[in-house]
């Protein structure tokens, strides 16, 4: 009888174990589960709440920048303002990095993200793309003591500058993995770089190295158009579909009255001039074919 009851402990102790095991392994699935759960406001949250946090670039001129009077300027910030506007809410805006985007959505940093972010497959399976606003592809800018008009022209010791995060990096590194990259947070610290003789030249959207280039004696994109040409969209968090087709539906609303194109000669058109209006303005959401 004894033996019988030593048996029935010991079968008791290990269930036990094994059940607290089991609790175990379900809260650290559970944990695991929530951290990567995203978070996000709907439309009638926004409203509800009276503020709508919109990220945008603080230090990428003319897109997204603060002035000399610390007021948020640029295209996107013209377009969020709008926005805000329709929504009949404030506009927060929150200065984000190239790299920081994706991840400020996730985490409900930000509702919506206008920070010249090109629409790409990979970025699709983490975020939602609304109708694009804009067209774009890469170009690279150089000194003009040694314009760099191929990529063949960098030699094995030079090294290229890019935003971590950006297209230019994900072009480059897919693409051409034989060129070394030096890679930045800010678009301050790449042009600083640059400058500074820290790079060949430096890789990205061609409306940023454009701009670049005409606003800085010295420099020349030798090379205005490279990979494919993309488009940049609004994004929100994954699956947040009522703002998704709030912004969609204001995003075509806006091009009957042909908001994109008075954007660009109010913010714009001081940098680029006429010519670029129509390569790069997207109305209405329908791209140029």
């Amino acid at each position: 009888m004894k033996k019988f009851k030593r048996i029935l402990a010991v079968i008791t102790a290990v269930m036990m174990i094994v059940a607290v095991a089991a609790g175990c392994s379900d809260t650290s699935s559970n944990a695991d589960n929530t951290s990567k759960k995203t978070v996000y406001r709907t439309l009638d949250e926004i409203k509800e709440s009276g503020t709508v946090k919109i990220g945008v670039f603080s230090d990428k001129n003319p897109f997204g920048y603060v002035d000399e009077n610390g007021e948020y300027q640029g295209y996107d910030v013209y377009f969020a303002k709008r926005l805000a506007k329709d929504l009949g809410v404030k506009a927060e805006y929150v200065s984000t990095e190239a790299a920081n985007r994706i991840e400020y959505l996730q985490t409900g940093k930000a509702d919506i993200i206008l920070a010249n972010f090109t629409v790409t497959d990979e970025r699709k399976e983490e975020v939602d793309f609304a109708l694009p606003y804009m067209s774009v592809s890469l170009g690279v800018v150089s000194p003009d003591k040694k314009v760099i008009k191929n990529l063949n022209d960098i030699k094995d010791g030079d090294e290229v500058i890019v935003i971590s995060g950006t297209t230019a990096e994900t072009y480059l590194t897919e693409n051409h993995p034989d060129i070394k990259l030096k890679k930045f947070d800010a678009y301050a610290q790449a042009k600083t770089a640059l400058e500074n003789g820290e790079g060949a030249a430096w890789a990205n959207d061609n409306t940023e190295v454009i701009a670049y280039a005409l606003q800085n004696k010295g420099y020349t994109v030798g090379i205005p158009s490279l990979g494919s040409k993309d488009t940049i969209a609004p994004a929100v968090s994954k699956g947040n579909r009522t703002l998704l087709n709030w912004i969609n539906d204001e995003i075509k609303a806006l091009g009957k009255e042909k908001f994109f194109h008075k954007n660009y000669e109010k913010t714009l058109a001081d940098t680029y001039g006429k010519d670029y209006e129509e390569q790069l303005v997207v109305e209405g959401g329908k791209v140029k074919k």
